[in-house]
């Protein structure tokens, strides 16, 4: 059993995408970053950056005691791993998905979070560091359009854990003032993405957790 410290943000809908595509039980434990809940003592003994998500698997591999992880691409790899799905086992397949994973991690991750704070949540609007973010973030959705013209999904002919970080970063679109018919082969894969059964199922936990979002 899975325990997923959750909430209703793109890196909290990485994990919740995993599970449901796996089929692996997991108990849901919200943490309402609004009301400061990441900043509990007991919170941070799992997640000591206090930042949701995390997890505690019941059952490691090793059949040792539960294991907590926190980062969202961290987690992604631990479930790949341990349930031998969502990843490629061969050398260059491997390859492929790990380096899109990191690349959400490291530019498509960051860069549109500093989109949705600045040109949403700072109480100062900076024109300036508006429209920077902005342009980063079309950049960043014209890479991954032009890595899709040639693959279905972002590491080949398989769906994977570096589909599953970029997605829920993709599903905020509009709030990070891009659209979607300017990069048409993100569109087509964003919305193969989005029928998913598995994705309806995670993002139905948003009306369950957190139906003002």
């Amino acid at each position: 059993m899975i325990d997923l410290y959750y909430w209703t943000t793109p890196n909290g809908h990485k994990i919740s995408l995993f599970l449901e595509e796996a089929g692996l039980p997991y108990t849901l434990y919200p943490v309402n970053i609004g009301l400061g809940e990441q900043f509990k003592p007991e919170f941070l003994k799992i997640a000591p950056n206090n930042r949701i998500p995390a997890i505690v698997d019941h059952q490691p591999a090793d059949g040792g005691q539960p294991l907590s992880l926190f980062e969202s691409g961290a987690i992604l790899l631990y479930l790949a791993e341990k349930t031998g799905q969502f990843l490629p086992q061969d050398l260059r397949g491997r390859q492929e998905a790990l380096q899109w994973l990191f690349w959400q991690m490291g530019g498509l991750g960051p860069m549109a979070g500093q989109n949705h704070h600045f040109s949403q949540f700072a109480p100062e609007k900076i024109p300036y560091a508006i429209k920077r973010y902005v342009d980063e973030t079309a950049r960043l959705y014209g890479v991954l359009d032009r890595r899709l013209a040639d693959r279905k999904f972002v590491a080949g002919s398989d769906y994977s854990i570096a589909d599953m970080a970029i997605y829920p970063w993709i599903a905020s679109y509009k709030k990070q003032s891009q659209k979607l018919e300017d990069f048409p082969n993100l569109q087509r894969w964003f919305n193969s993405i989005q029928a998913r059964p598995a994705t309806e199922r995670a993002y139905a936990l948003v009306e369950q957790v957190n139906p003002a979002s």
